[in-house]
């Protein structure tokens, strides 16, 4: 009779041991496969600061790139353009993105909803070339390059990402705070615009944070929207202006060593723009997801 249960302990004493040696199998796979993600992307940037410091001084933020033949130069217009390329393209599609999801996650019938957010979804995942051979079809074949159609272009790229984010951060806002809102007599719209959204801020700049790194590094819509301009900086959205995806691209093609430096050291400062919202990112969704545990 003792024999059975002892019998018993024993097996369960071998899976046991068995679960806990595949437990630490697992454990060690996924270490392995994060420590070499990291090392990947640690020699990535390593490799383009090595390439990049020879170009890294003041004249390369304050000078205008050098015309054919011309020595030293910088790449002043193409952070000008840039900048302004995404800060338009911000300005398009942020309020878009975010009444798009106010729509679908507070007013929309479930069916509507569902459609727009596979829309979205779709939209998300068309290749940024196609949305560039789109705007140049329809826009640049009639209006010529500018850096307003360009800001179009990177703003449809844009929009899925602020829009869908918002809609996840408008699904985390407790039920209780619209229920305690309509309960004092307040109307719906005035309880999404003084209620929800001051709660989801955090998580909205989130998204459209994320989105402008995205849009910052896009290169196939500028050039079928804004490679026609010269070599000063301007800020005049209605010409074409130099961008640093587009001469990153432009330069490392060069047959001059000393574009190539210029071309590594915009690739570095895109590294940095991105690291510095990414982290600006994951800052502002933990303070917003505070907020939303507090209520």
């Amino acid at each position: 009779m003792s024999a059975e249960p002892q019998a018993g302990l024993l097996l369960a004493s071998g899976r046991v041991k068995r679960r806990k040696r595949v437990n630490r199998l697992v454990e060690f796979g996924a270490t392995l496969a994060s420590f070499a993600a990291v090392g990947v992307l640690a020699l990535m940037i390593g490799s383009v600061v090595v390439k990049a410091l020879p170009a890294l001084n003041w004249d390369l933020f304050t000078k205008n790139q050098a015309t054919f033949g011309e020595a030293g130069g910088g790449i002043q217009n193409a952070l000008v353009g840039s900048a302004l390329l995404v800060g338009l393209a911000a300005v398009m599609a942020l309020p878009i993105g975010v009444l798009i999801a106010i729509y679908v996650s507070e007013f929309a019938p479930p069916k509507i909803g569902v459609v727009v957010r596979t829309g979205l979804d779709v939209l998300n995942g068309v290749p940024s070339i196609v949305i560039g051979i789109f705007v140049y079809g329809l826009l640049v074949l009639r209006f010529k390059q500018s850096a307003l159609i360009a800001s179009f272009a990177l703003a449809i790229i844009m929009l899925p990402l602020i829009s869908r984010s918002a809609q996840e951060v408008l699904k985390l806002v407790p039920n209780s705070l619209r229920e305690a809102s309509h309960a004092l007599g307040v109307s719906k719209w005035r309880t999404v615009i003084q209620v929800v959204l001051p709660t989801t801020l955090g998580g909205i700049a989130t998204g459209a944070t994320l989105a402008v790194a995205r849009a910052a590094g896009e290169t196939a819509p500028i050039i079928f929207t804004t490679t026609l301009f010269t070599n000063t900086t301007s800020f005049d959205p209605r010409h074409p202006v130099n961008s640093i995806p587009f001469m990153i691209f432009f330069n490392s093609e060069s047959p001059d060593p000393h574009l190539h430096e210029q071309a590594w050291a915009g690739a570095f400062i895109l590294i940095v723009f991105v690291l510095t919202t990414s982290l600006t990112a994951r800052y502002l969704l933990h303070r917003g997801a505070k907020k939303l545990q507090s209520r």
